[in-house]
């Protein structure tokens, strides 16, 4: 009798979808468990996944039944659904979805998404063309009938972290203009994961500033008086999450290697900002944004004595050979200000992106 009610409920619950695109996003799936049916199973071969920025990735997924030898029933078709997970992991973001012959990918993922597929129960997806964008937690979600279950890969970059504040000065600016500000700079606003990782690099910085999930931190290798006290362990400090449209701090950016080359201009002359600005569209370029020079210091092993304007109105130069009068203590991207553009003169640092 328990048997019969059991498959009755089964009937009632279950009702097989048609398979065409609208199934794919609004299809609603009934959890329901057979205590000795197969039980699929999602497994990823690797937790942690590195890559570049330009580069191609696969992140790996694969389902199995834990009573069968085979990947699928037959049964139900089988679908598979990627997401990626906020860094505060309220939301999930739709990446990719795939049931049967039809396929489905979301926002700037169109045409750069696909699964692998290179057995029946593999359901790994490539993702070609790595933005800044994709670094983050991805989810990969198998249902086949009335069973479903989850993986979770990490897609982490190489890359730098940098600190950074506009001409206004620090604490300027509030968490939206904080995004646009590292976008700006050829970044994006960095995640905590990154902070920490620079951290345990060598990151120092006193002044607290927006990471990603909304929250307001700052990293602290040598503990000392203004930065929280001399008596203090070393670690990143949280300031704790505040109202991203009212509260002003400076921002944490991130970015990672670039297709193209980073210079220093040779000229015959020092130049003001405009001149700068003219000088690297002469030389068939575009005058370089912070990001890049970040990127070409810690990632290439950039290093120049000479100080330039960057898109900012910055003045900064790489220096990864301490010596006396080029930064002797640390390596750094040493900051000279944001001097007076049309009066100041200085050198340029360029950027010819490849085609």
């Amino acid at each position: 009798m328990k048997s019969l009610l059991f498959l009755v409920l089964i009937s009632v619950c279950w009702a097989e979808p048609h398979p065409d695109n609208s199934s794919l996003e609004h299809e609603r799936i009934i959890h329901i468990q057979a205590e000795n049916g197969p039980r699929l199973l999602v497994v990823a071969e690797q937790a942690k996944i590195f890559s570049r920025r330009g580069g191609n990735v696969t992140l790996p997924c694969k389902f199995y039944h834990e009573h069968t030898s085979t990947a699928g029933s037959g049964t139900h078709k089988i679908r598979v659904k990627w997401t990626k997970l906020t860094s505060d992991y309220l939301k999930e973001v739709d990446v990719f979805v795939a049931m049967g012959h039809h396929r489905k990918s979301y926002g700037n993922y169109q045409g750069r998404v696909f699964l692998r597929e290179s057995s029946e129960n593999d359901a790994s997806l490539i993702i070609r063309n790595i933005m800044l964008e994709d670094y983050g937690r991805y989810k990969c979600e198998v249902i086949e009938g009335l069973e479903d279950d989850t993986a979770v890969v990490a897609l982490n970059l190489e890359g730098v972290v940098f600190p950074y504040s506009p001409r206004l000065g620090r604490y300027n600016l509030n968490f939206h203009e904080a995004q646009q500000a590292c976008l700006d700079q050829d970044s994006v606003i960095a995640s905590f994961d990154q902070l920490y990782d620079a951290w345990r690099s060598g990151l120092d910085w006193c002044n607290a500033g927006w990471l990603s999930d909304g929250s307001v931190q700052y990293p602290i290798t040598k503990p000392r008086e203004p930065c929280g006290g001399k008596n203090t362990v070393p670690g990143v400090r949280n300031y704790g999450f505040w109202d991203k449209d009212k509260s002003r701090y400076d921002v944490f950016c991130f970015t990672s290697n670039f297709n193209g080359r980073f210079y220093y201009l040779i000229h015959p002359t020092k130049l003001t900002y405009d001149e700068a600005v003219q000088a690297c569209l002469k030389d068939g370029a575009q005058i370089a944004k912070v990001g890049q020079i970040f990127a070409a210091w810690k990632l290439l092993g950039y290093d120049r004595c000479d100080a330039g304007w960057l898109a900012d109105g910055s003045v900064r130069y790489p220096i990864s050979r301490p010596r006396k009068r080029c930064s002797p203590n640390e390596a750094a991207v040493r900051f000279v200000g944001f001097p007076n553009k049309k009066h100041k003169l200085y050198g340029v640092y360029c950027f010819r992106a490849y085609n």
